[in-house]
């Protein structure tokens, strides 16, 4: 005891041998300390008790001012309080924004799947639509481009380098035009 005490005052006068010598004696002291204060935070933390002893026994014995310890457990109390300011740094840190902070996992089981696509629908619309390419090539560009390629009306038009509401027009003479022509391929 009264050589950790000895290497403790060595090592806060700034003596890295004794730093050096210092770490083997209170290593196993600081993990269980660390392994306590990992087990209150939760699951997800990317901190592990090993990393957090080497951060805080580095904060402990560093070149930081003239740091006296008065004694085997003024020490050990020092070292909680840094652990304490290591896990507070790194939440802070990983709830910033810029670091994604605000983002949170989203399992894929959780966004719904696309509907099913009626077969004969589609190749009822296929046909229509060559159909519509034959009469206006223009306005079935844009039914590929919106209904595809999922693309916004105005989106479509820049693809297309045409104006918007010149865009607009064949949009809604396709979409009445495939209506009638996919309505009067439905036999049912």
């Amino acid at each position: 005891m009264a050589d950790v005490t000895h290497l403790l005052d060595a090592a806060a006068a700034g003596d890295r041998r004794a730093a050096a010598d210092l770490l083997p004696l209170v290593y196993d002291e600081l993990r269980k300390l660390a392994t306590a204060r990992m087990a209150a935070e939760s699951p997800d933390h990317t901190l592990q008790p090993t990393a957090l002893v080497h951060e805080a026994y580095l904060r402990l014995v560093g070149p930081a001012d003239a740091i006296r310890w008065d004694n085997r457990g003024h020490f050990f109390a020092a070292a909680a309080e840094a652990m304490r300011r290591i896990l507070v740094e790194a939440a802070r840190r990983k709830g910033a924004e810029k670091h994604g902070g605000d983002r949170r996992r989203v399992e894929l089981t959780d966004v719904p799947a696309e509907p099913e696509v009626d077969g004969e629908r589609l190749l009822a619309l296929d046909a229509a639509l060559t159909r519509l390419a034959a009469e206006d090539p223009v306005a079935a560009r844009v039914v590929e481009l919106r209904h595809f390629a999922g693309l916004s009306v105005e989106d479509a038009a820049a693809a297309l380098g045409l104006s918007r509401a010149t865009a607009y027009r064949h949009w809604t003479y396709a979409r009445a035009w495939l209506k009638d022509a996919v309505a009067g391929a439905d036999p049912g």
